[in-house]
């Protein structure tokens, strides 16, 4: 009887630090969130098949806008409960580098929008991907159509990223590339596509790409989408949880609305791989790790919506065309240290900083090292000023200290600074 009670103590009491253990390192399941495309794109890009089951596995990995449909499978979206940009030649199938013929172009459309109806899943039409700045005319008559007939529809053009030579997109600057989106084709978005993880490092393009279209999106007030690598092919890295993570917080760091993924399902041809859904429609390794950089973005899209870029600095070294972090309005400085590594490692980062509609700031700490985690302490310009830490799990403002000023691979933190 008595070694009976003594083993039930022993479980009693095991089952007592486990419990109080696990609430003091604060473990807890989170519920996943999902917001609208309207809040903030999380998008698949390229055409899904209408399969229930694969559309079932792209809303469970946090995709809300699916791809690009055909008007006969609306239904299976619908009942999905996904987003579409149609794509039929009505509206894409033009030669856009010449002139239209305008009724041509009015039949076709007004035949589109008799089809497509009111149909929820339709967010709007796919026009055309990295086209010429020759085409913006054209592409401009289109995307005015489609807004007399379907007012609120959204027109797609997805633009070339920073690095392609001015001849190849038909102007002598990327800005006045950029800008021709907003002031041509009135889309109400900017979207371009940007790869630029080779070797294990993510290739200043990609910063300077992304300060030049946050420039342009907070003067013209005109939200920005990011196309980033989601699929290996050619010499491109392979996926891992630090270039997922380090593709979406450098975007949201910069004041990003959305994040399109090339591509959500492998292509087949060449050496693609390693996209979420494999060639023979199974998941890859890397739909876990897309899932979970979605569900941290769909946690902090509602306080990310209200906030308005002011800035992103960089440190130590500063990308073509971006700002060292000695400009920052914000941060002195900020201390990375490691433990256990020989020699150590320098921390690599950038700075992202935001206002709020009551003119409260808000920052985003990201690490750009792809392969080191670090301890940090951000040092604040005025004294006095304590940060507020926003989960990426529940989305809520919390208390920071503990172990939570280590930053992992590629990731980001964000904080509002209470004065």
């Amino acid at each position: 009887m008595m070694e009976n009670r003594r083993r039930a103590l022993i479980v009693f009491v095991l089952l007592l630090v486990t419990v109080v253990g696990g609430e003091l390192l604060g473990q807890k399941i989170f519920k996943e969130q999902r917001v609208s495309p309207v809040d903030f794109v999380v998008m698949s890009w390229g055409p899904p098949p209408a399969d229930p089951e694969q559309l079932q596995w792209m809303k469970d990995a946090g995709i809300n806008i699916a791809g690009f449909a055909s008007v006969k499978d609306l239904p299976v979206f619908e009942a999905a409960g996904l987003s579409v940009f149609v794509r039929d030649p009505r509206v894409s199938g033009y030669d856009f580098d010449n002139p239209l013929d305008e009724q041509e172009v009015r039949r076709n459309i007004k035949s589109l929008a008799d089809e497509v109806g009111d149909s929820p899943a339709v967010i709007g039409f796919v026009l055309r991907d990295e086209p010429h700045a020759g085409a913006m005319p054209s592409l401009g008559l289109v995307a005015g159509i489609i807004q007399e007939y379907m007012p609120g529809k959204w027109p797609y053009v997805n633009l070339f990223p920073v690095r392609v030579s001015a001849e190849r997109v038909g102007v002598s600057s990327y800005e006045e590339y950029v800008r021709m989106l907003v002031d041509v084709i009135h889309q109400p978005f900017l979207s371009y596509d940007n790869y630029s993880l080779v070797q294990g490092e993510m290739l200043d393009y990609f910063y300077t790409n992304l300060e030049v279209v946050r420039k342009l999106s907070v003067e013209t007030r005109v939200p920005f989408w990011n196309c980033v690598l989601s699929v290996t092919h050619f010499n491109y890295m392979e996926n891992s949880d630090a270039t997922y993570h380090l593709q979406a917080y450098a975007t949201l760091a910069h004041g990003g609305r959305g994040m399109q993924y090339f591509s959500y399902f492998s292509w087949a041809i060449g050496n693609y791989r390693l996209g979420p859904i494999d060639q023979f429609g199974n998941k890859t390794p890397s739909w876990d790790k897309l899932r979970r950089i979605n569900n941290q973005i769909h946690a902090l899209a509602p306080t990310l919506k209200r906030l308005t870029s002011t800035g992103v600095y960089h440190y130590p070294l500063v990308p073509p065309q971006c700002r060292p972090l000695s400009e920052s309005n914000l941060v002195d400085r900020v201390e990375m240290t490691q433990r256990y590594v020989v020699p150590p490692v320098q921390g690599r980062f950038l700075v992202g900083e935001f206002k709020d509609e009551k003119g409260r700031s808000y920052l985003m700490l990201v690490n750009k090292d792809l392969s080191n985690s670090f301890r940090y302490e951000i040092h604040l310009k005025e004294p006095g000023g304590t940060l507020i830490h926003i989960s990426p799990y529940s989305g809520e403002e919390e208390p920071f200290g503990r172990e939570m000023d280590w930053v992992a691979p590629g990731a980001g933190h964000l904080f509002r600074i209470e004065r």
